[in-house]
């Protein structure tokens, strides 16, 4: 057989081909089929052919999109294990109050979601009757990621089992006076219900995965056995546009996570219209997670289709269901029969022939209702062989109408997310249309009643038992406190006694220290480091063949540094999580372990040390996540600062992300200056955040690659490296003191800038007679929020003055703060400090240059130091106004 003309040639040509006779028959064979039964038939004999040689395990790449028709066809659903009668009461019952609680609280204007649950409902309930997990089974039970906006649904079965009160429905999104509802899955607001933070979206698919990764850490390092805990991320599919929702689709397949399963809910609709009107969003999603290598189950058609794809023996009906755009079908779920009719049947004569089979009520029961996301049997179908299905992670495509069973007014439009509540004539519909026992009488006030079967109803006694069954409630947080021991006092003994003559960067210091910690008896096992590559970078390659890195596959060759002593060493029981180029991902890798206390009762200290530049700024949303999750660990930015990582540039220059940081309520920030600071710090935070009484905080440390000889640790100045500021040193100790009466300064500074005021120090008094003291500020944020405390306390009528200004009382002269950060970091405490205060910082974009080049650019070196101090003591008369303009001629300035 000739090749076709023009035909491009591909990798089959570049194999060899050992019968070239036989594969000219199988060729010509396909020819005749098409020339004989026509394209159709020999297209639909190849896909056969694939399918049933990727079941049979051949190594061929696998088709990336399949029918659009059902996975599992109806004949293939295994026997359905519950009352299906009484799981429609419960579901009834759950629809009705959930859109009852959003329409009471609107007459309030605080809003609320409808249309998500209305058509999710099935997808969660099947799962609640019998899959999900609890937590009062053996375990930790299973991690449900629930859809946001489906919030009220996930209410309203919580006040069916009597877990929420009527009172709270009607404080839905009503919380500052207490015993309120939040309006999404929140655990810092409802800390015993929710477990994960979804609503901002993608940060809950990306957190699922990671999270059954974090599980499978666990079980392989023996810290604690998730084999029975499996992870449900339920998504919209208008979700999976956001780039996180499926970043690391390729991590879940490559780590064969089939202890995960995303439910994402295809009713075909995001916020303000369809997901891909001139498109179809499911076999888009379905070639995205098959290519990424993952089990795709479609559920897509309710069993009223069956009829339709039994006449359609031509296969008409299939490949028009391919071809229709998802907005077109939108708008069949809203039209008359003759309507669609005319514009899906019409399309051609097979269609027509096979419409002319058809009732007009089954053709409106097809179109306008039945939906695989809709049944109860197929849901479970689809659920099961989740389960079942081994060496990969699953996701399930449920199709849906967006407003199911709120009526026509809502169902399948386009503005039903932005829709709010219902009539009281639609409710008496839905009533009548989900068949409960609510009579007119109950709406004689013109409001909208809850509804319950009662506390001994067979319908709670179903769901208590089934609840039972699976292990407890669910959703459900429960934390069972752990305290770990305090670690031993050596680990922090090197940092406290200083580095003698050799200099070493912060960077290091928090690297030597950790690895220190990493060997303690008790504790030693559970630190997670996490780094999201460059770990060489920060010194962290000593880690690599003591601690490990982390791989479910261990290590299956030879790495190329094996003769060397810290060689790249992979293990199934590795410590390290070496995220590769992904801080996000090293971020949710980071929230599972900072929450493992509550999700498995294990606490974990994890410690997230990246580039500075890429922490905050590019994640900040899930350090958001962080603190709602309740999460606590250790965040290191690295490199950090604006001028202390030589040459990189503007977009490597981190100036900001203490500003950044200071805008998290759990975030305690640090900028430690030397190591014995960080030996403190970290001391303190294994207390508060480990200890008898743990916090529901997270630390943020910054450490600096420059390396300095770190000094031994001054005596009593603990309290004041906790709480944000000491005194380092005075100008009296200097060997070289000024004279007694000289102009005063105190000179502030945190991280790398103490170096560059201690030399601004000496300067002073060697060259201008000013005896300027030495102030470490390890936290600007600390100072703040203890001051914003005592402002608040004085509204309730106690009296009390802040830490800062406390420290400061007595000090002679201005204040004068330097960083090498934005100057609205250090400048966050300036209300609060009595004397006159005004700041030096590296405001603007960074550039490329030497260290020295680029503080003398930002006007934070010693010299620039120098001249500001002079001209805010000029400025009060204290030195001649002619002793600034000679500076700067001194200095080159």
């Amino acid at each position: 057989m000739s090749d076709p003309v023009g035909k491009l040639p591909s990798e089959l040509d570049q194999l060899p081909d050992r019968d070239t006779e036989e594969t000219a028959e199988w060729a010509a064979s396909l020819d005749a089929v098409a020339q004989a039964a026509g394209t159709r038939r020999a297209e639909y004999l190849l896909r056969r052919t694939l399918q049933h040689a990727e079941a049979a395990g051949l190594a061929l790449p696998k088709l990336l999109e399949t029918d659009y028709v059902n996975t599992i066809p109806t004949s293939a659903e295994p026997e359905f294990p519950g009352d299906e009668a009484m799981e429609a009461r419960i579901t009834a019952w759950n629809r009705w109050n959930a859109a009852a609680m959003v329409t009471r609280g609107s007459k309030y204007g605080v809003g609320g979601h409808i249309a998500t649950f209305a058509s999710a409902a099935w997808l969660y309930e099947t799962g609640f009757q019998h899959f999900f997990r609890g937590k009062e089974a053996d375990g930790s039970g299973d991690q449900l990621y629930i859809q946001g906006h489906a919030s009220p649904g996930i209410y309203a079965r919580a006040f069916l089992d009597g877990r929420v009160s009527e009172q709270q429905l009607d404080n839905f999104r009503q919380e500052s006076g207490g015993n309120g509802l939040p309006s999404y899955p929140h655990p810092r607001r409802l800390p015993w219900l929710w477990e994960f933070p979804t609503v901002s979206m993608g940060l809950g698919p990306l957190s699922a995965i990671y999270q059954a990764r974090f599980n499978r850490y666990l079980q392989n390092r023996s810290i604690k056995d998730t084999a029975n805990s499996h992870v449900w991320a339920f998504l919209g599919d208008g979700e999976m546009d956001e780039p996180e929702s499926t970043a690391a689709l390729a991590l879940a397949s490559r780590e064969q996570l089939d202890n995960l399963t995303f439910v994402i809910n295809c009713n075909l609709q995001r916020l303000d219209g369809p997901v891909r009107a001139n498109f179809r969003v499911v076999q888009e999603l379905e070639a995205q997670f098959r290519g990424a290598g993952w089990n795709v189950i479609k559920s897509l058609w309710g069993s009223a289709w069956d009829e339709l794809f039994q006449l359609d023996t031509t296969g008409a009906l299939v490949r028009r269901l391919r071809e229709v755009p998802d907005a077109q079908f939108q708008t069949y779920a809203t039209r008359d029969v003759a309507y669609i009719r005319q514009h899906f049947f019409g399309a051609n004569a097979e269609l027509v022939a096979l419409g002319a089979l058809l009732t007009d009520a089954k053709i409106a029961e097809c179109f306008h209702s039945s939906r695989g996301g809709h049944e109860p049997r197929k849901v479970y179908a689809a659920y099961k062989a989740a389960l079942e299905h081994k060496g990969a992670p699953t996701v399930i495509l449920a199709q849906t109408v967006k407003g199911y069973t709120l009526g026509a007014g809502f169902e399948s439009k386009n503005a039903n997310h932005q829709m709010k509540k219902l009539t009281i004539d639609e409710f008496k519909s839905m009533r009548d249309k989900l068949d409960l026992p609510i009579p007119d009488s109950a709406f004689a006030d013109g409001q909208v009643p809850y509804g319950h079967p009662g506390a001994n109803s067979p319908e709670v006694r179903y769901l208590n038992e089934r609840r039972a069954a699976l292990g407890g409630p669910a959703p459900a947080r429960k934390v069972k406190h752990v305290a770990l021991p305090a670690p031993a006092d050596r680990s922090f003994a090197p940092l406290l006694k200083g580095s003698g003559k050799q200099e070493m960067a912060t960077t290091m210091a928090f690297v030597r220290l950790v690895k220190d910690l990493m060997r303690d008896k008790e504790t030693g096992k559970r630190w997670v480091p996490i780094v999201p590559d460059e770990a060489r970078t920060f010194g962290m390659e000593s880690l690599f063949p003591s601690a490990g890195i982390y791989s479910p596959l261990g290590q299956t060759y030879e790495p190329v540094d094996r003769d060397q002593l810290m060689y790249y060493k992979e293990a199934k029981d590795g410590q390290i999580l070496n995220e590769g180029i992904t801080e996000a991902g090293a971020m949710a890798d980071f929230i599972a372990a900072c929450t493992s206390y509550a999700t498995h009762g294990e606490p974990m200290i994890p410690f997230y040390i990246f580039y500075s530049m890429f922490g905050w700024q590019r994640t900040a949303d899930q350090m958001w996540q962080l603190a709602d999750q309740l999460g606590k660990g250790f965040i290191v930015g690295a490199t950090a600062g604006r001028t202390t990582l030589t040459g990189e540039g503007l977009q490597h220059a981190d100036g900001h992300s203490h500003l950044i940081a200071s805008t998290n309520p759990a975030s305690l920030n640090y900028d430690p200056a030397f190591a014995y600071e960080i030996a403190v710090i970290v001391k303190d935070g294994l207390r508060r955040m480990y200890g008898e009484s743990p916090e529901d905080v997270f630390y943020y440390l910054t450490v600096y690659n420059e390396p300095k000889v770190q000094p031994a640790m001054p005596e009593g100045v603990e309290e004041g490296i906790l709480k944000g500021l000491y005194r380092f040193n005075q100008a009296s100790d200097l060997e070289n003191a000024p004279a007694a009466d000289a102009a005063k300064i105190q000179l502030m500074a945190s991280g790398t800038a103490i170096h560059w005021i201690l030399e601004a120090q000496k300067l002073l008094a060697a060259d201008w007679n000013v005896a300027a003291d030495v102030w470490s500020a390890t936290s600007w944020g600390e100072l703040r929020r203890d001051a914003l405390e005592c402002d608040e306390a004085l509204l309730r009528g106690e009296v009390r003055t802040p830490y800062v200004t406390r420290a400061l009382e007595g000090a002679a002269g201005p204040v004068l703060a330097v960083s090498d950060w934005m100057r609205q970091v250090p400048d966050q405490i300036s209300q609060w400090v009595e004397q006159d205060y005004t700041s030096l910082g590296t405001d603007g974009f960074g550039l490329s240059d030497t260290r020295e080049g680029a503080r003398r650019h930002f006007g934070v070196d010693a010299q620039s130091i120098v001249v500001a101090a002079l001209a805010q003591l000029a400025r009060r008369g204290e030195v001649p106004a002619s002793a600034v303009k000679e500076a700067r001629e001194r200095y080159g300035l």
